[in-house]
């Protein structure tokens, strides 16, 4: 009976130290750093920086359809931008805490739209139109 014991003790180490050699072959370990929870601060800093830098081409100064526009919404934030043909285009979009992504479209299209749905409760439809270059959001149904 101890011999099945002492066994069985062995097996579980074995198995609990392949376990954590392979997941620190995958990412970082079981505590690795990847996966942190960036602080009010750090996503402000984040959004300004995605709102404010534009793609480089050589002699030209960056435009505002090339920046996006921040909107925000309840059910979560989106970067939207203009062409010159007034379609819109959602560049990224990012679910609230508590919501999910339903479904896009991100254009460009003369309307773009991104659905966020909550864990409870209705989803929010933001639909996004150009008017005079700008990105212009609404709550759709």
């Amino acid at each position: 009976m101890k011999k099945l014991v002492v066994a069985w003790i062995a097996t579980a180490l074995a198995a609990t130290g392949a376990a954590v050699a392979v997941l620190g072959l995958l990412g970082n370990g079981l505590t690795g750093s990847d996966s942190h929870v960036l602080s009010r601060e750090d996503v402000k800093a984040a959004l300004a920086t995605a709102t404010t830098r534009a793609p480089a081409t050589a002699g030209a100064a960056p435009s505002p359809a090339a920046q996006g526009k921040l909107i925000r919404s309840a059910g979560g934030t989106v970067i939207a931008s203009c062409d010159a043909g007034g379609l819109v285009t959602l560049r990224s979009w990012s679910p609230a805490q508590d919501y999910s992504v339903d479904d896009v479209e991100a254009g460009p299209a003369r309307e773009a739209k991104v659905e966020f749905e909550p864990n409870e409760g209705e989803e929010l439809e933001l639909k996004i139109t150009c008017a005079g270059g700008v990105p212009v959001s609404r709550v759709g149904g």
